[in-house]
């Protein structure tokens, strides 16, 4: 079973990874870290890499929300998504699937945020896809 929403960008990788922040901020979320992973790849291993970015996007409200019906889900904070170079040189987006990840907190309270934030997940994948 998927546990990422998946999109593919025809814009660069640079383009793809702004385009892919802004969207998010417009769903008020901020990027609380940005990973290179090519770059760390290079300096901690002197190893090669595609171009790979995870972004780790919060939404202030839904993540206190979320931390006040389940104090430990901040091990599964923030959510994670991703703008890397594919195989065929493409350049794809992948969300974690938030309904996936808070299943394994087994609460109920936390049904009505994991689908709030798959919403928005979902219109930041369209709109860096392009169809928004």
């Amino acid at each position: 079973m998927p546990y990422t929403m998946d999109v593919h960008s025809d814009d660069s990788f640079a383009d793809t990874v702004d385009s892919t922040i802004a969207a998010l901020e417009a769903e008020g979320f901020g990027v609380l870290c940005d990973i290179d992973v090519r770059a760390t790849f290079e300096e901690k291993l002197g190893e090669q890499f595609r171009r790979y970015r995870i972004l780790g996007a919060c939404n202030p409200e839904l993540a206190h929300e979320g931390l006040s019906e389940e104090p430990t889900l901040g091990a599964l904070l923030p959510c994670n998504v991703i703008v890397y170079e594919t195989d065929e040189g493409d350049v794809a987006v992948s969300a974690v699937d938030p309904e996936r990840l808070l299943d394994v907190a087994s609460n109920p309270a936390l049904d009505a945020i994991a689908s709030d934030v798959r919403e928005r997940f979902e219109r930041v994948l369209a709109a860096v896809e392009g169809r928004d």
